[in-house]
């Protein structure tokens, strides 16, 4: 059966245009393979914990050689690990806000890229651990970013997909919705029926 780990970042939650791409590819998805399982976080209502010194080295820590305090602290980034290595598919909505991804989905990163279990240093360099996976990216904007010197949203999301293995990057993106109604309107239509291709 296929997994699908949705992450939704808008403090607008639900009705967020970021989460409504979102949703709306997944509920393709589910059309098309009914038997799809769904795990579903929305990180602006329920915000991944920031990373602090207890946690990182709790994650670090081997799970059979950590005291009772590393296990409770390890215990929230262990499960978001293990949802990420169950899922074949991650979609993940993404407003952009002051040019960047929302810190909460920034935190959700610094939990899931862990040295040995997601990705591990080679004489290389470091290696993706999570391969064969596929990510669609939905970046919705207030204004026009793609192609220029301040486009960092996408380009970070790509970057850490791929540190951790995942390379099949679909990004789609929702532009200027705070340029009027007529730009609005024009990038919404033309990412959903973006939507609608990915699924056919």
């Amino acid at each position: 059966m296929k997994t699908i780990l949705q992450l939704n970042n808008s403090v607008f939650s639900d009705e967020g245009q970021s989460s409504r791409l979102a949703d709306a590819f997944v509920a393709r998805a589910r059309a098309d393979e009914p038997g799809v399982r769904v795990i579903r976080r929305d990180l602006a209502e329920y915000p991944v914990p920031h990373l602090n010194q207890q946690t990182f080295f709790a994650g670090l820590t081997a799970a059979d050689e950590r005291t009772t305090e590393q296990a409770r602290a390890a215990a929230h980034a262990d499960t978001l690990v293990q949802e990420l290595q169950e899922a074949d598919t991650v979609v993940i909505g993404v407003p952009v806000y002051n040019f960047l991804v929302p810190s909460t989905l920034k935190a959700w990163f610094d939990h899931v890229a862990r040295a040995g279990t997601t990705f591990r240093y080679t004489e290389n360099g470091p290696e993706g651990l999570l391969e064969g996976k596929r990510a669609y990216v939905f970046v919705t904007s207030g204004g026009q970013y793609a192609g220029t010197d301040i486009d960092f949203a996408a380009p970070y999301l790509q970057h850490m997909l791929g540190f951790l293995g995942i390379t099949d990057v679909t990004v789609t993106r929702a532009e200027g919705l705070a340029m009027g109604e007529e730009t609005s309107q024009a990038a919404l239509e033309s990412a959903r029926e973006r939507i609608d291709r990915l699924a056919a």
